[in-house]
Parts: C-alpha cells; sequence; structure tokens
C-alpha cells in the first residue's frame, strides 16, 4: 500500500512540475491570444504619440503610439484596451501584469533592457529645450543654461539626458508635461527638456514658448519601441515583424504627421 501511495504521490508531483514548468514557459503572446485583449499602458500626455481629445463627445485616447498599438491588435485579432497613467508607472505597470505592453514614447536604455524585452525601434527621437520665446536669443551654448532652473519629466529619457549634459543646472522631475510647460510659461524656471516632435505640438499652442537652439545629445537608446515582460520571445518578434510592415508603408511617419496635426487643431 505505502509503494502504491508513493507512486501516486509521485505522479501527482511529476504532473504538478509539469504544469508548472509549462506555465512558466508560456510567451505574452500565447497570454494575450488566449484572452481574446490586449492590454496597452501608455501616458496620454505626449502628443502628438499618445493624447486625449473629444471624439463624439466622449474623452478618447489618440496618437501614433495608439495606431501602432491598434496595428498590433489587428493582427494578433485581439481587443485592444488603452490603459492610462503616469509614465513612470508605465513600465512597472508590467511587471505587475496590469498591461501586456507598454507604448508610450518609451526608449530602450540598456538599463531598461535588463528588466524589460524591447521591439525593434519604430521612431528616432530628437531632444530638445523649450524656453520663453522672448528669452530664446539668451540661450545659445549648454553655458547659457548655467544656474538656471529646468524642469524634465520624472522617469524619461530626457531626465537621465538631462542630468549627464547639463551639469550646472537645476533640474527638477515632474510628472506630467503640462506642469512642466506650466512651469516655463510662468517663470517659475528657465527651460524643459522634451522630445522635439511633442515640444512642437505644445510650442504651436503655447505661442509664449519656443524651441531653443541648443539641442541635446541623442544616440540609438532614445528610439522609441514597444516594451513587454521580459521573456516575451515570440510577442517580440511578432511585434518587430508588424513594425516593419508599418515602416515599409511609411505608416508610422504618416501615424505622427496626422496626430500632430490633430492635436494643434485641439
Amino acid at each position: 500500500m505505502k509503494k502504491v501511495l508513493l507512486s501516486v504521490t509521485a505522479v501527482l508531483l511529476s504532473a504538478s512540475l509539469v504544469a508548472c514548468s509549462s506555465n512558466a514557459k508560456e510567451d505574452q503572446l500565447d497570454k494575450i491570444t488566449k484572452k481574446g485583449k490586449m492590454v496597452v499602458a501608455m501616458s496620454p500626455e505626449f502628443a502628438p504619440f499618445e493624447f486625449k481629445t473629444l471624439i463624439d463627445g466622449k474623452d478618447t485616447i489618440v496618437g501614433a503610439d495608439v495606431e501602432i498599438a491598434k496595428a498590433i491588435g489587428e493582427e494578433l485579432n485581439v481587443e485592444v484596451e488603452f490603459s492610462a497613467m503616469s509614465f513612470d508607472n508605465v513600465l512597472a505597470s508590467l511587471k505587475s501584469g496590469k498591461a501586456d505592453i507598454a507604448i508610450s514614447g518609451i526608449s530602450a536604455t540598456k538599463e531598461r533592457q535588463k528588466s524589460y524585452d524591447f521591439s525593434d525601434s519604430y521612431y528616432e527621437s530628437k531632444n530638445v529645450m523649450m524656453v520663453l520665446k522672448d528669452k530664446l536669443q539668451d540661450y545659445k551654448t549648454f553655458g547659457d543654461f548655467d544656474n538656471q532652473a529646468v524642469v524634465v519629466q520624472k522617469g524619461s529619457i530626457q531626465e537621465t539626458i538631462a542630468k549627464d549634459t547639463l551639469k550646472d543646472v537645476n533640474i527638477t522631475p515632474l510628472t506630467k508635461v503640462g506642469e512642466m510647460v506650466a512651469e516655463v510659461s510662468n517663470g517659475k524656471v528657465q527651460a524643459l527638456v522634451l522630445e522635439e516632435a511633442i515640444a512642437k505640438g505644445y510650442a504651436e499652442k503655447n505661442k509664449d514658448l519656443a524651441i531653443a537652439e541648443v539641442e541635446l545629445p541623442s544616440d540609438e537608446a532614445d528610439s522609441y519601441a514597444v516594451a513587454m515582460p521580459k521573456g516575451s520571445k515570440k510577442l517580440t518578434k511578432k511585434v518587430n515583424d508588424i513594425i516593419k510592415s508599418l515602416k515599409e508603408e511609411d505608416k508610422i511617419n504618416a501615424f505622427v504627421q496626422e496626430a500632430y496635426d490633430l492635436s494643434v487643431k485641439q
């Protein structure tokens, strides 16, 4: 009897281990396909990549990143659900399982690659500084910002670049881009750091602001990519194929331009 019980226990334990092993190896692509829905984390205040606007009286998230996410969902034949949050929580939502992918003007830095998988880049970013238009002539070099106050978005690649480049500047991280713009407009700080396409949109809507001639450094890591949980090998390959197709058809540039045109009309 003891031998029989031991044998049964061994079989059950073996089956349990196999099941656990199978679940552990389950790719994010399989999880998304099974539930028929893909939850996308983003911070909707990065026009033209993601921002909110009224459509048929309803507050709706739109933008280039939104269109890319929709294209991924269409190819996977699943429903797409957008989850809005502050930028510093976007990547964390992947670890907690609250989101399946994150697309929100995210740069695939080496540090981030240790914790997340990233797709190939879909947009090459460029970092700039915005100041009051009537002070534009005062800022021609990095040295002109010495002992000045500059705001950056908390958790962004721009925060890292600003801290590495502007050594003698008082840098303050803020959560929302709208807060950063208000700080400069009100004269509380002298400049803010943003990605160029986003900065152009804000400059168009805030006539008191302008982009300074000083251009912050950019490299391959500043390119935007789709972020996924670590170990999403199958999903990463699938997303890369979709991005490649969108690039070949020049759809991503079209998404950015259309979203930009919409953002400046608001």
